[in-house]
């Protein structure tokens, strides 16, 4: 069995030095197939300037994993996870994608979904407000939608009216799964797995709250995106140092296969964002003075019409930034009665 996320690397812990508190010791095998041939892809700072120092980003030349390494402990991962910095973010994203364009993607994505079978519920984890599950409303108007979400942001959702249940936490965390363990039809991810210390057991949280002949879906960052070599730590999708594992989909699809599901699609085209190359441009001048950033608002615009020009392309080349896989839960076969049982 592949180590966890969780397990401690091979480092003695007590080498920890005091300007490093914030992170765990930095591991020598991979996360998700436990090889020992790890290449360092990147190291970067936050963008924000929220938390100090250099962040590493490994890849597992076996599986291709990409993963966080040396990993932020709890205390480091509750500031890049809190309400503030969430918020921050938003508002950086906001200045790279419309929220007119976010909704659209919403709706796109709800109505490429509505070929499932319409669910009687569906929870959608790592909802933040809700948009998603406010959008999937005109296609799913007898589905239930509940939310979950590490921060409280999910029940200003559900005031809102965009959810009817809401959870604060993670799906894997103390007694969330037990409390929903068979509850849904549908399960959704939307861009939720890069930030979990251990994408397995979220995974295996997922199936084991949905019903069988349930669907997963799940959608993250393309690791073998052409733009990650392109643009190097200027890459959005990087996303340090909230993003702690980016999953080949390889990888993951081999990891549902074995947890008894049945891939039904891959699709690498629809999830890719346009946003590439404008948001390298605003990470290149984040923490910038305002006068720089100013010069450079026109360079961002010009990057972002380009982005709009090459994305048909892109989102049907190596080039498309995200992957999108949706998993049917099988059900457990009927045990045969043996020969000869009354």
């Amino acid at each position: 069995m592949p180590p966890s996320p969780l397990s401690p690397s091979t480092t003695d812990t007590a080498s920890r030095s005091a300007p490093d508190l914030f992170h765990e010791p930095r591991r020598e095998d991979c996360p998700w197939c436990g090889a020992r041939t790890l290449r360092t892809r990147l190291r970067t700072t936050d963008p924000t300037g929220h938390l100090p120092g250099t962040f590493a980003v490994d890849e597992c030349r076996g599986c291709g994993h990409v993963f966080q390494n040396p990993r932020l402990v709890t205390e480091g991962l509750a500031l890049p996870h809190g309400d503030f910095y969430a918020g921050h973010l938003e508002d950086f994203a906001a200045r790279v994608l419309s929220a007119r364009a976010v909704r659209r993607r919403h709706r796109a994505t709800a109505h490429k979904l509505s070929e499932l079978p319409e669910p009687e519920s569906w929870l959608d984890v790592g909802t933040g407000y809700g948009h998603f599950p406010e959008a999937a409303r005109e296609f799913f108007g007898y589905t239930s939608f509940d939310g979950l979400d590490p921060s409280p942001r999910v029940l200003e959702a559900r005031a809102a009216g965009r959810v009817e249940e809401a959870h604060v936490g993670r799906l894997a965390g103390p007694g969330m799964t037990t409390r929903l363990r068979g509850r849904y039809d549908v399960v959704s991810m939307f861009h939720h797995l890069q930030h979990m210390p251990d994408p397995r057991a979220e995974l295996r949280a997922a199936l084991a709250v949905l019903r069988p002949g349930g669907h997963l879906v799940v959608e993250v960052p393309d690791p073998r995106s052409g733009f990650a070599a392109l643009l190097g730590r200027r890459w959005l999708p990087y996303g340090q140092p909230r993003h702690l594992h980016l999953v080949p989909v390889a990888n993951l699809c081999a990891e549902l296969e074995c947890r008894g599901c049945r891939v039904l699609v891959v699709d690498r085209a629809a999830p890719h964002v346009p946003y590439d190359l404008s948001a390298a441009v605003s990470l290149a001048v984040a923490g910038a003075p305002l006068a720089v950033r100013a010069a450079a608002a026109p360079f961002a615009t010009a990057a972002s019409v380009l982005d709009l020009a090459v994305s048909p392309l892109a989102r049907h080349t190596p080039l498309s930034n995200a992957y999108r896989v949706v998993a049917r839960k099988e059900p457990r076969p009927t045990p045969k009665p043996r020969p000869g049982a009354a």
